[in-house]
Protein backbone atom coordinates (compact mmCIF):
# COMPACT_ATOMS: atom_id res chain seq x y z
CA UNK A 1 0.00 0.00 0.00
CA UNK A 2 1.20 3.47 -0.75
CA UNK A 3 0.76 6.69 1.23
CA UNK A 4 -2.31 8.37 -0.54
CA UNK A 5 -4.04 5.32 -0.33
CA UNK A 6 -3.58 5.11 3.45
CA UNK A 7 -4.16 8.20 3.92
CA UNK A 8 -7.30 8.21 2.15
CA UNK A 9 -8.83 4.80 3.90
CA UNK A 10 -8.02 6.69 7.48
CA UNK A 11 -9.92 9.62 6.13
CA UNK A 12 -12.87 7.92 5.20
CA UNK A 13 -12.64 5.72 8.87
CA UNK A 14 -12.45 9.00 10.18
CA UNK A 15 -15.26 10.26 8.52
CA UNK A 16 -17.23 7.05 9.60
CA UNK A 17 -16.55 7.47 13.28
CA UNK A 18 -17.87 11.14 12.90
CA UNK A 19 -20.85 9.38 11.76
CA UNK A 20 -21.46 6.75 14.19
CA UNK A 21 -21.19 9.69 17.28
CA UNK A 22 -23.33 11.99 15.68
CA UNK A 23 -25.74 8.90 15.26
CA UNK A 24 -24.81 7.97 19.00
CA UNK A 25 -25.93 12.13 20.12
CA UNK A 26 -22.24 12.82 20.49
CA UNK A 27 -23.48 15.84 18.32
CA UNK A 28 -20.40 17.76 20.42
CA UNK A 29 -17.80 15.48 19.62
CA UNK A 30 -18.43 14.82 16.49
CA UNK A 31 -19.29 18.53 15.75
CA UNK A 32 -15.48 19.21 16.74
CA UNK A 33 -13.92 15.99 14.95
CA UNK A 34 -15.37 17.57 11.77
CA UNK A 35 -14.08 21.02 12.22
CA UNK A 36 -10.99 19.62 12.14
CA UNK A 37 -11.10 18.03 9.45
CA UNK A 38 -12.44 21.02 7.51
CA UNK A 39 -9.64 22.85 9.00
CA UNK A 40 -6.70 20.46 8.11
CA UNK A 41 -8.35 19.93 4.72
CA UNK A 42 -8.52 23.82 4.33
CA UNK A 43 -4.50 24.37 4.96
CA UNK A 44 -4.08 21.44 2.35
CA UNK A 45 -5.83 23.08 -0.14
CA UNK A 46 -4.05 26.34 0.19
CA UNK A 47 -0.34 25.54 1.37
CA UNK A 48 -0.38 21.88 -0.56
CA UNK A 49 1.17 20.43 2.67
CA UNK A 50 -0.77 17.70 4.98
CA UNK A 51 0.89 17.22 8.08
CA UNK A 52 -0.79 13.69 8.34
CA UNK A 53 -0.10 12.64 4.62
CA UNK A 54 3.77 14.13 5.57
CA UNK A 55 3.77 11.41 8.28
CA UNK A 56 2.77 8.54 6.60
CA UNK A 57 5.16 8.88 3.68
CA UNK A 58 7.94 8.15 6.30
CA UNK A 59 6.43 5.22 6.80
CA UNK A 60 4.75 4.12 3.83
CA UNK A 61 6.23 4.35 0.01
CA UNK A 62 4.64 7.03 -1.77
CA UNK A 63 2.80 6.30 -4.74
CA UNK A 64 4.16 4.93 -7.80
CA UNK A 65 7.30 4.88 -5.95
CA UNK A 66 8.48 1.80 -7.99
CA UNK A 67 7.32 3.80 -11.72
CA UNK A 68 10.52 5.43 -12.86
CA UNK A 69 8.81 8.73 -15.25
Amino acid sequence: MCAERVHRLVIAIILGFVMGMAAAGDIKIAFLVQFVLMIIFIVWALTDFCLSLSVLKKIFPPCGFDKKA
